[in-house]
């Protein structure tokens, strides 16, 4: 049977039982009513009023018989008409959900309900459109990923075909085409490690070892890895070292990590005779490492986009400095799995400023 139909004489079937209940509740409770109401007008009516007493309830109670019989059948017609309605929108919603479900199913993640009303069957069809919209940005996500990737391998290929032609056609010594072969399976390698790495932190599967460490020893690690780096490139390197009890809760190795790249980024993008500057804070609870350059800045549109995997601001220097683009989606993924966070605040011309938190130590 169809669930029309079921619901049809689901609310028939309540319509008939209410109104055959009326017709009996009627028949048991109407007659003392009538009795009280007659014996109210013969009081009125005085001594005459006795002659004309069973007139009156004969009366009465016919009227009421005849009423009942009128308002039933128009109160049954109205009732089927609205058990009709309601039976009709709720089978349409349900036929909706299961067009758009089997539309979704096909990979037609675009398909949307309509969204009517506030209960339930808007509720459904409300969190169903939530639905849809995650798996088509999923699917998106999946299809950026894999032309993104088919991007990044092209170059490395391309290379390595040149040089295995070059070498054939002899116009090329060995040892160069060997560093060149070196040089891009290594590109390659660090691709597929970065690969793996983002695809863990994303899936949460990164092992943290978490533990006590004072902050100024992360920050004057930091500084020793990159101030030959600085200097190579004439830029001034300056950390703010923290008081040294100052200390956070955090993986070692991975919060470096995560440094490692911030302060990587800004020495990239900060031009020659520029200024990075680390210092740190704490405050409720939270500590604060703030990485700023005197760099060019970042577009307000690329700021909520730096973050997404392989997105480059300078794609041909990035590729050229030997980046995939997956630095800051792996920091702020390490982060957040430690507690923290990595946001931004820039504006163009202005440098940029990288904020990395850290939950404080009880």
């Amino acid at each position: 049977m169809k669930l029309f139909t079921r619901l049809f004489l689901s609310h028939a079937l309540v319509v008939v039982l209410t109104v055959l209940a009326m017709l009996l509740l009627t028949e048991v409770f109407a007659s003392s009513f009538i009795r009280h109401h007659v014996e109210q007008m013969v009081r009125v009516l005085g001594p005459a009023g006795h002659t004309y007493q069973d007139d009156l309830t004969r009366g009465m109670r016919t009227a009421l018989t005849g009423g009942l019989l009128v308002a039933a059948p128009v109160a049954l017609l109205l009732a089927v008409l609205v058990a009709l309605t309601a039976s009709r929108r709720v089978v349409r919603a349900v036929r909706q959900l299961s067009e758009g479900s089997r539309a979704v199913a096909h990979g037609e993640y675009r398909a949307r309900l309509p969204e009517h009303g506030q209960d339930e069957l808007g509720d459904l069809a409300r969190n169903f459109n939530r639905m849809a919209a995650t798996l088509e940005q999923v699917e998106t996500s999946r299809t950026d990923l894999i032309s993104t990737v088919a991007h990044e391998l092209r170059t490395p290929i391309t290379a390595l075909r040149g040089y295995a032609e070059a070498l054939s056609d002899g116009v090329l010594p060995q040892d160069a085409a060997a560093r060149g072969v070196l040089r891009e399976t290594q590109a390659m390698e660090r691709l597929v490690e970065d690969l793996s790495l983002v695809s863990r932190v994303e899936a949460g599967a990164v092992e943290l070892h978490v533990q006590v460490v004072p902050l100024h020893h992360l920050l004057m690690e930091g500084q020793e890895r990159f101030d030959l780096l600085a200097a190579s490139r004439q830029i001034q390197l300056s950390v703010v070292l923290p008081p040294q009890n100052l200390t956070v809760q955090t993986d070692p190795d991975r919060a470096a990590q995560v440094l490692a790249n911030l302060l990587g980024n800004a020495l990239k993008y900060t031009p020659s005779g520029g200024r990075v500057t680390v210092s740190a804070a704490s405050k409720v609870g939270q500590a604060f490492i703030h990485v700023i350059d005197s760099g060019p800045g970042i577009e307000p549109k690329d700021q909520a986009r730096i973050f997404e995997r392989f997105y480059r601001l300078d794609s041909s220097r990035s590729r050229a400095a030997g980046g995939s683009g997956v630095g800051l989606t792996v920091a702020r993924g390490l982060a957040r799995a430690m507690g923290g966070d990595v946001t931004v605040a820039a504006a163009v011309g202005q440098g940029s400023t990288f904020t990395f938190t850290l939950p404080v130590a009880p």
